[in-house]
């Protein structure tokens, strides 16, 4: 089973620039292989296979009307909605066209409502080709919605016995978590509800149903609604999300259908409902099951170790820099992310002020601002008298047990 190594290969690092050499994915971790940075952070032309990711994560649903499927090979793809907005732009002589094309918008066919709807997100995260919030947008798809949490074949090694596991999780998530989220104004939705509940509960439905049944008039006050994450009201005109998994009697702001873990929006309004709450699909999948630190993949394997606060499968727990395995061996934690001794002595020990060699993990050390000394080497510069619990005065890395050392040395 592949992960893919030819996606994206030789893209550059948007965070490190120049210091990475061009995306290259290491053999199991997803991960840049030369600056350590995930596929998200490199400017890979993804949009393909997000929209396959994508696809495929809605076959097999009800959504399957988000979906087409090629010809030749029968891949299901997303049918993003693209909407490309025109603006006449008056100039001096003449007029000129402004356009504006977003990569995604709700798929609602009044276009009006779609255009509020993007002005309600924050402007940083409005997906305007080109624009930050496009780029947004491409890292949120490969963060909340992983190929490897919906794919084996974007694993690595799974058992026959791992992948029918894998397989059973992703059907059962399908049929009773995932959602799209909807664009209406309240009013509609409202609506819809009481249509609903006539037709599933003869004369009761939920309260707000109910409500709208004794209240004929077709004018509806912005101050009935109110966004079930931060409960401020609808502002009337405005529309609202809804998610048909958490009922019709729940609306949400157009910014606050947000996952309820990172608190970031659900990218495409895709979300997945448990227990009263929404969830982008890597969070959700965090919360019914253990997750890799190292190949960031769910464990489907009854044996898996737990260091750091964190999971691991077995033959994972390694070296971030070497892949050594860690089992038994004395490792130092740097940036969360276990190190080997010998790794960390070589690339990330602090450099002793005294003795101006890497400090080994074991050793006992001082530090005083952003300079560090073997504690046998915490020395005055001057006289060489153990400053070890002692007053001492720092001088551009040196350190003086007395005013008179200080002034011997710096004349």
């Amino acid at each position: 089973m592949g992960l893919g190594h030819e996606q994206g290969f030789g893209a550059p690092c948007l965070k490190c620039k120049d210091k990475c050499e061009g995306f290259e994915l290491h053999f199991w971790r997803k991960i840049c292989r030369n600056c350590k940075c995930g596929q998200e952070e490199h400017d890979v032309l993804t949009s393909n296979e997000e929209d396959r990711k994508v696809g495929k994560l809605f076959e097999d649903t009800k959504y399957t009307t988000l979906i087409a499927k090629l010809k030749n090979d029968g891949i299901p793809m997303y049918k993003r909605n693209v909407m490309i907005l025109t603006n006449p732009v008056p100039a001096k002589k003449n007029i000129s066209i402004n356009t504006v094309t977003y990569e995604w918008a709700p798929p609602v066919q009044n276009q009006t409502l779609a255009r509020q709807y993007m002005q309600m997100l924050p402007k940083e995260k409005q997906p305007v080709a080109g624009s930050e919030g496009a780029q947004y947008r491409k890292k949120q798809l490969a963060k909340q919605l992983p190929a490897h949490d919906q794919d084996p074949s974007k694993c690595h090694e799974l058992s026959p016995n791992e992948v029918k596991q894998m397989e059973q999780f992703v059907k059962k998530y399908k049929n009773e978590a995932l959602g799209v989220g909807d664009v209406k104004l309240p009013g509609e939705v409202e609506t819809r509800a009481t249509e609903k509940n006539n037709v599933n509960n003869g004369d009761r439905g939920t309260s707000a149903a109910v409500g709208a049944m004794e209240d004929k008039s077709p004018d509806w006050k912005a101050s009935q609604y109110s966004c079930y994450r931060c409960k401020l009201n609808m502002k009337e005109g405005d529309p609202a999300v809804y998610a048909e998994r958490a009922g019709y009697d729940k609306l949400w702001h157009p910014a606050c259908f947000v996952c309820c873990t990172c608190s970031e929006l659900l990218v495409d309004m895709i979300y997945f409902w448990k227990n009263g709450n929404l969830y982008c699909g890597r969070h959700y999948c965090d919360s019914e099951k253990p997750r890799c630190a190292g190949c960031d993949e769910l464990i489907f394997s009854n044996e898996y170790t737990q260091a750091e606060g964190q999971n691991w499968h077995l033959k994972h727990f390694c070296c971030f820099d070497c892949d050594c395995v860690l089992a038994g061996e004395i490792y130092v934690m740097v940036n969360d992310k276990p190190v080997c001794k010998p790794c960390y002595v070589k690339n990330h020990a602090a450099t002793c002020q005294g003795c101006h060699n890497a400090i080994d993990p074991e050793v006992q050390r001082v530090t005083y601002n952003n300079f560090n000394w073997h504690a046998i080497c915490f020395l005055c510069s001057c006289c060489s008298k153990c400053l070890i619990g002692q007053k001492f005065m720092p001088v551009e890395g040196m350190v003086f047990c007395s005013v008179e050392c200080k002034k011997k040395m710096m004349s």
